[in-house]
C-alpha cells in the first residue's frame, strides 16, 4: 500500500498530541514551548523561526529570543512533534506525531504553502537505494517544488 492511515490532529487536540509526544520522549512540556507550538500550528504554511518568534512575542507581550525558539524547534523535530520542510527553512507543526514515517512535500512556489504526503513505497524505495550505494539515510527529506492548484 502506498500510504498509511494515521490520525491527523486539528486545534486543541493536536496540542495535546504534541505534549503527549513530548512528555513520552522524556522532555518537558514548558509554557514556552506550549506558546511555540501553538505559535507554529497557527500558520496555514510553513512558518519560518522568526515567524515563530514574532508570533510568540506578540502572544506573550514580551520579546522573546530567536535563539530559544530556534532551540525549542530543533527539539521539536527530533522528537517528531515538527516537521522542517529544508527548501523553505521553515518549519510545519506535525498534524500526526504518534506516526513516525518519512514525509515528503509539495511544496507552492507561488503562494508558499507545503503540503504533506505519505507514501511509505517511495520513502522505502529512497532509503533502499540509499543504502544500496553504502550511504545510511537518518532522515530523509523528500520535496517537490511546483505551483498548487489554487495557485496553477
Amino acid at each position: 500500500m502506498p500510504a498509511h492511515d494515521h490520525a491527523h490532529h486539528q486545534g486543541a487536540a493536536l496540542g495535546m498530541a504534541a505534549q503527549r509526544a513530548l512528555l513520552r520522549a522524556g522532555e518537558q512540556w514548558t509554557d514556552l514551548r506550549a506558546s511555540v507550538f501553538a505559535a507554529l500550528a497557527s500558520f496555514d504554511r510553513p512558518a519560518s523561526a522568526y515567524d515563530v518568534t514574532e508570533r510568540v512575542s506578540g502572544t506573550l507581550g514580551r520579546r522573546i529570543a530567536a535563539n530559544s525558539v530556534y532551540r525549542i524547534l530543533d527539539l521539536f523535530v527530533a522528537r517528531n512533534v515538527a516537521t522542517r520542510v529544508e527548501s523553505a527553512n521553515a518549519y510545519l507543526a506535525n498534524q500526526h506525531p504518534d506516526c513516525l514515517h518519512d514525509c515528503i512535500f509539495l511544496v507552492c512556489d507561488a503562494c508558499g504553502k507545503a503540503t504533506h504526503v505519505d507514501d511509505d513505497r517511495l520513502a522505502a524505495l529512497v532509503r533502499e537505494t540509499a543504502l544500496a550505494t553504502g550511504f545510511f539515510p537518518e532522515r530523509p527529506v523528500i520535496e517537490v517544488r511546483g505551483r498548487c492548484a489554487a495557485c496553477v
